[in-house]
């Protein structure tokens, strides 16, 4: 009797899109890769930004807006920043935190980089919620910096923090109600990574400066994202001459109509407008104070 391996499968790059340049909010200038022209969004995740680096100034706010349908990640990656919501909720966010909002029924919040901080830089995403989730109370939540373990691998050039989901017996803080990976990589020069991953999950890589090499010899520059192949490993390697740095986004997808305009996403367009009448009529919660 002779015992049997299963191989796995190396995801390869299947599609890649170039993050476009915009202005949001106070005039924050982002990096954008969808939602855009060429790709609205890559299910279950709406969108995803990469903003700054901006220093603080006086009308580089973000006046109180609503959410509804959805749950938003805001990482920061440098400076920091005071936000406040119509739940109650109010903190200061400082380099390597993340603050976890979860939209659901209706939430309005806002806020505004310190005086006197570092220039800010950050992530932010969106993770879209299912139709049965759409509903739920909002809440906000910091996750700080310290509870995000980092995983150092100095024999192959590389660490990377966990945010959410699970990487190398690894688990993150974030608990997204839609299951999600998030993983943050900084590869040294020659770094290479191997990575065992769930093959019912779609995965993404985005790089966020100097570039990485794929499985078939295809590349991953910064400000590009690649969409990935189904398989159950991810394997890259360090492109650039210096130290590259990537964001690794994973999930299943919800499988459900998406409608959305602006702060709203739901499932049916009607929805949609009836969350505006919602807000225009006075019917979501206001922060009491910034």
């Amino acid at each position: 009797m002779s015992n049997s391996v299963t191989a796995t499968k190396a995801r390869t790059l299947v599609r890649t899109v170039t993050g476009e340049h915009k202005l949001e909010g106070g005039g924050f200038p982002v990096r954008r890769p969808f939602p855009t022209h060429v790709l609205d969004h890559v299910d279950p995740f709406l969108l995803l930004d990469e903003a700054g680096p901006f220093p603080p100034q006086e009308d580089g706010d973000m006046n109180d807006h609503p959410h509804r349908g959805f749950e938003t990640l805001t990482y920061v990656l440098s400076g920091d920043f005071l936000s406040h919501d119509s739940t109650g909720f109010k903190d200061v966010f400082h380099t390597g935190d993340v603050e976890w909002t979860t939209a659901g029924s209706g939430i309005v919040h806002g806020g505004a980089p310190i005086t006197g901080s570092t220039p800010m830089r950050g992530i932010q995403l969106w993770v879209n919620l299912p139709k049965a989730k759409k509903w739920i109370d909002p809440k906000s939540t910091r996750v700080e910096a310290a509870t995000i373990p980092s995983i150092e691998r100095s024999d192959s050039g590389y660490a990377v923090k966990v945010l959410a989901g699970s990487a190398e017996g690894v688990t993150g803080p974030v608990q997204t109600t839609w299951p999600i990976l998030y993983l943050h990589y900084k590869l040294q020069a020659g770094a290479t990574v191997s990575l065992d991953t769930n093959q019912a999950q779609d995965v993404m890589l985005y790089v966020l400066r100097g570039s990485i090499a794929l499985s078939g010899n295809d590349n991953v520059s910064e400000g590009q994202l690649g969409i990935l192949s189904n398989g159950d490993r991810v394997e890259f390697s360090n492109a650039a001459d210096g130290k590259t740095e990537l964001l690794l986004l994973g999930s299943e997808p919800i499988g459900e109509p998406v409608a959305r305009y602006g702060p709203f996403v739901m499932n049916e367009r009607e929805e949609v407008f009836q969350a505006f009448d919602d807000f225009n009529n006075g019917k979501f919660p206001m922060p009491t104070s910034n």
